[in-house]
């Protein structure tokens, strides 16, 4: 059965892992709020909610999970071509607002969208407080993708991305790998399997490793600095 939480619980009233439904798979609990200090203590704990608009808070920790090791990666031939064609340049969390608001558009392929109004407004708070990051890839002086996440310990907690332009949020996320490696991150965290992430070098672990993963690089919740102003991809 799944465990039901109330706004007013303790922030650390979350069940254990193994709890999770297998199907849908890692299903953990419903409701409770998105305050800045349960977000925080879900994902040191690897949880992350994921429900649409209406509906109670739902949060999750599937088993496998998709990470990526910075260092591993995967960049080809064709998206290194298309930034030096499309002259692609990034920054990060120099529009983070835009950013979260580009991820929740209309997709070709869905009718709806979870990043719901609550939820850019509870990731806007973790922006202000340092925990939550934005990539930025421009075209011309013109935003054409990017992707948002948070970020403490030594572990960047993806959430999503957005397209307008060939490659740009696969530009993204190369850029968040090389940053995060030189400040010697662990990993990211990709939460579910993705094929076309998997294409960029994630791969999936089981919950009991990542779980050791976040035990031994998220002991402490603070925030890091993640910030650069717009420049060329090299």
């Amino acid at each position: 059965m799944l465990t039901f939480i109330q706004p007013f619980d303790d922030i650390d009233s979350f069940p254990p892992l193994e709890k999770a439904l297998k199907e849908p798979n890692g299903l953990l609990a419903l409701g409770g709020d998105l305050s800045p200090e349960r977000l925080l203590k879900a994902y040191q704990q690897g949880i992350f909610p994921w429900f649409n608009e209406g509906d109670l808070i739902q949060w999750w920790s599937p088993d496998p999970r998709l990470v990526l090791y910075p260092a591993e990666f995967h960049s080809s031939r064709s998206l290194k071509k298309n930034i030096k064609r499309c002259n692609y340049e990034f920054s990060i969390n120099q529009a983070f607002d835009t950013v979260i608001h580009a991820c929740a558009a209309p997709r070709e392929y869905a009718n709806s969208t979870w990043i719901t109004g609550d939820m850019i407004e509870a990731y806007n708070k973790l922006h202000q407080m340092g925990f939550a990051h934005s990539v930025e890839i421009w075209s011309h002086g013109k935003l054409v993708g990017g992707l948002y996440g948070l970020a403490f310990g030594k572990i960047f907690f993806g959430e999503s991305m957005f397209n307008l332009q060939t490659d740009a949020s696969k530009s993204a996320f190369m850029v968040l790998s090389r940053e995060l490696e030189q400040q010697g991150f662990a990993l990211i965290d990709c939460q579910v399997p993705s094929e076309h992430l998997k294409t960029m070098g994630a791969r999936e672990i089981d919950r009991p490793v990542f779980k050791q993963v976040l035990a031994h690089h998220c002991q402490t919740i603070n925030p890091v600095n993640l910030t650069r102003k717009k420049q060329p991809i090299m």
